[in-house]
């Protein structure tokens, strides 16, 4: 059973990824995720981590609206949905320790990757929508963690800041969909304590996303990349040494 201070515990770190999540435009699977793997067991990290995520999705969506860019959305979206699919599926059957190893191998390639080739564009291309968003959702349902490969893709189109915001939010709002409930056809449930800590995990999520709104004109971007690069790198580490 949860504790009382754990489910606060929880909820700061919700808050703490919304806001950075919203500002970086990724990160709250990323930052949240090998976090809870020292409380719970992938599977139900996963679904928890899954949930709050979406509701971020729905926040991103309703603050910045009026920048979805919808043939993006459909382009990276429609993929996305088919390889979530099979990601999820995969995390349910695939061992856990390979899994969690593989994860780290991920995180700490990515980091690598980003830090030796920060010039590092691709082209503005119908092919780079497609293949971003079918690997955005295969990664984000094997392991809970897609949005980097997402930024990296979306960045190609050289959108503003909130259009890129709305538009990545609406099209993991798609992929978190069919993930989650790939999740609860596969058998996997949250405790009771879990499910009712959700009173304070869905607000504190929104309070978070406004915070991280108010703060996407005034505080460099470049320096929550840098911090979320830091940490998905000493996890993953982590996770390769002591899956």
């Amino acid at each position: 059973m949860l504790a009382y201070e754990e489910i606060i515990l929880i909820a700061l770190l919700t808050l703490l990824a919304s806001l950075i999540g919203t500002l970086a435009g990724f990160g709250i699977s990323t930052i949240m995720v090998p976090i809870l793997l020292m409380v719970f067991p992938l599977p139900q990290t996963l679904l928890l981590v899954g949930i709050i995520h979406w509701f971020n999705d729905i926040w991103k969506m309703v603050l910045f609206r009026k920048g979805i860019r919808w043939k993006l959305f459909l382009a990276f979206g429609l993929p996305g949905i088919f390889t979530s699919f099979i990601g999820s599926s995969l995390s349910l059957r695939v061992s856990q320790e390979i899994l969690l190893r593989a994860l780290g191998v991920f995180l700490v390639s990515y980091v690598l990757f980003i830090t030796f080739n920060r010039a590092f564009k691709l082209s503005e291309r119908l092919s780079v929508a497609v293949s971003g968003g079918a690997l955005t959702g295969f990664f984000a349902g094997i392991f809970g963690i897609g949005g980097e490969i997402n930024a990296v893709a979306l960045s190609a189109f050289n959108l503003e800041k909130a259009v890129y915001i709305a538009t990545a939010g609406a099209i993991s709002f798609m992929i978190d969909s069919t993930r989650i409930a790939t999740y609860i056809e596969g058998g996997i449930r949250l405790d009771p304590e879990i499910l009712s800590g959700f009173l304070i995990f869905i607000p504190v999520s929104l309070i978070g996303a406004m915070i991280g709104r108010k703060g996407i004109e005034k505080i460099p971007q470049e320096k929550f990349r840098n911090f979320v690069a830091v940490f998905i790198f000493l996890f993953g580490m982590k996770l390769v040494l002591f899956p």
